[in-house]
């Protein structure tokens, strides 16, 4: 067996289902889940028609890994629109299923694990995937917490110089899962000034980005590589998926895009990892791509939903509008700290929660680690907006009877 399997940790989800195994939830009240990002949204009509319309011809043949020019080509219009850039579709854009997939499988490609100190560096809390694309990959993880007095961005400076010399791969997420942050420009300079000192790869994951709650949208990888006259994106890749953005999460599809000098060897990689992408969801996710109105009346959605929970969900905890995602990071009551059974608060929090009104939500301790006797996620709570809005508000509702001193 690979002897890197037995470093992965638990998934957030299975600790949350040991947390609850001797729960008893309130059976008065039906069940709400708040705990797992999965879009609930309806799927827009005319991408089923496009799946099901392409299933004689696209179920007939093997795909090329490469994804058709179709395909290649509404990518780069989208993000030629939404984005103001302009990439290669041939050499700088790859179709991938879905960015978890391919976030993992890009640091395969990417680390070199005979390099001694080899290091992967990204936020905490983060998406685990992150974590285990670095241990399977033979690299060490650099866990960079996150700020609450500055949106919750990374502490980008508290790395230490021998960190990022030895860093081959930054996994950066924005907008930011749990937290919904956005990165600024500045941000984006001071990252790319470090990858051109260290030579390290940018992964940008950007799954969230057409969920906001501001006016203007927030600013993606390749975008701020463009204002700052990065045009060649050098290594730089950025992930997005249509899961989200068009309520497709078993579609799995998404694709890369930026540096040609990555997404070659990142194309090697996946033609042997067998990553080719069906042409029926080819077919179906050229029309998401190439359509709009669908993607703007998710975020109205969204938006109605976040203006009408989020209030009163801040009368009770420390918990604001993000700046984007469907994700409310909320700050437990301080009478959950210290707990008889040894849990933390966030999952003194949770465990109570579900026993009492039968919601559920995820501690925020399981989406960090622990660094120096600090989880910067303890005390806090990850909510996933994704349910309809009176679901959200209902259960939003019991919470602030649940928090009531």
């Amino acid at each position: 067996m690979n002897p890197n399997l037995s470093l992965l940790k638990p998934y957030p989800f299975e600790r949350l289902r040991l947390l609850f195994g001797n729960v008893s939830p309130n059976p008065e009240l039906r069940p709400i889940s708040l705990g797992i990002g999965e879009p609930k949204h309806p799927t827009p009509d005319f991408l089923k028609r496009a799946l099901a319309g392409d299933l004689d011809s696209g179920l007939a043949a093997y795909p090329a890994t490469g994804g058709k020019p179709e395909l290649r080509e509404a990518c780069a219009a989208w993000l030629h629109r939404r984005y103001g850039v302009s990439l290669n579709p041939g050499t700088e854009i790859l179709p991938v299923n879905g960015s978890r997939e391919a976030l993992f499988s890009f640091a395969q490609t990417v680390i070199d694990p005979t390099r001694p100190g080899a290091t992967v560096v990204f936020p905490n809390p983060f998406y685990q995937i992150y974590e285990g694309a670095a241990l399977l990959g033979g690299a060490r993880p650099h866990y960079v917490a996150s700020d609450p007095s500055r949106n919750f961005a990374p502490s980008w400076e508290s790395v230490p110089e021998a960190v990022w010399a030895n860093t081959q791969l930054l996994f950066v997420c924005s907008p930011g899962n749990p937290t919904g942050a956005v990165m600024p420009l500045e941000e984006w300079q001071k990252l790319f000034e470090l990858s051109d000192r260290h030579g390290f790869v940018i992964a940008s994951d950007e799954c969230y980005s057409e969920i906001y709650f501001r006016d203007e949208p927030p600013l993606g990888g390749l975008e701020a590589a463009s204002k700052l006259g990065r045009t060649d994106f050098k290594n730089l890749v950025a992930f997005t998926s249509l899961s989200k953005r068009s309520n497709v999460p078993g579609l799995r599809s998404g694709f890369v895009a930026g540096d040609a000098k990555w997404i070659k060897p990142f194309l090697l990689y996946r033609t042997y990892h067998g990553g080719a992408m069906s042409p029926a969801v080819q077919t179906a996710s050229a029309a998401a791509w190439a359509d709009e109105d669908h993607v703007i009346e998710n975020r109205r959605m969204y938006r109605e939903k976040f203006a009408q929970v989020t209030p009163v969900l801040a009368r009770v905890m420390d918990v604001a509008l993000p700046d984007a995602a469907f994700y409310l990071w909320a700050g437990v009551p301080k009478q959950f700290a210290g707990n008889a059974n040894g849990l933390s608060a966030d999952e003194a929090f949770a465990q109570a929660l579900l026993t009492q009104y039968n919601v559920t939500v995820l501690p925020g301790s399981y989406l960090a680690r622990e660094v120096d006797g600090f989880n910067p996620g303890a005390g806090r709570v990850r909510m996933a907006l994704v349910a309809e809005t009176a679901e959200c508000l209902e259960a939003a509702e019991r919470i602030a009877r649940f928090c009531q001193p």
